[in-house]
């Protein structure tokens, strides 16, 4: 039996292209603005949000530095611990953690965090050695914000006072 079809009907979307090897969140994340904008340095690479990046750059000569906005989950002292962690330092108690030095954010007073030596950001990445974080947490409200930096040490060095405006320029998005 053969059978002819001469019925047509509309394309009811617009089909994208197709993406070879594309990560989960641009297969399956919403896009969502951010709910936070800054002032980013000329320097810094915007990339695309995830679920967890509010707001994402890159920099560095080496192509491996990185500088994140993020909502976090737990308390300024278990973000603070968290980082410090991963470069198998010592945790701080919360007189530890209020002795930090304090950098105006999002209407709050976060606290800046430092850590050098071999990073171990975990998620099945390996140890990398010479890496530096420089960052924020700071609670608004129920929710608690960070600024993280990483990278290569003497690149983290030399973006600490543009990561400082960064973070100052940080509004909460209308």
């Amino acid at each position: 039996m053969e059978v002819t079809s001469t019925e047509t009907r509309p394309v009811l979307s617009a089909d994208k292209p197709v993406k070879l090897f594309a990560s989960s969140d641009e297969r399956f994340r919403a896009s969502v603005d951010s709910p936070v904008k800054g002032d980013a340095p000329e320097n810094w690479l915007s990339r695309p949000g995830t679920e967890f990046r509010l707001l994402n750059y890159s920099f560095g000569a080496s192509g491996s530095g990185e500088v994140y906005v993020s909502r976090s989950m737990g308390s300024v002292l278990d973000n603070v611990n968290r980082w410090l962690k991963q470069f198998a330092q010592k945790d701080l108690d919360q007189a530890g953690v209020d002795a930090l030095e304090k950098i105006q954010m999002l209407g709050g007073q976060s606290v800046f965090v430092k850590a050098e030596g071999s990073y171990a950001s975990g998620m099945g990445k390996p140890t990398v050695e010479g890496f530096a974080l420089a960052g924020t947490v700071v609670q608004v409200g129920a929710d608690i914000y960070t600024v993280k930096m990483v990278g290569p040490k003497d690149e983290v060095v030399a973006e600490r006072e543009k990561l400082t405006a960064f973070v100052k320029s940080l509004r909460m998005a209308e």
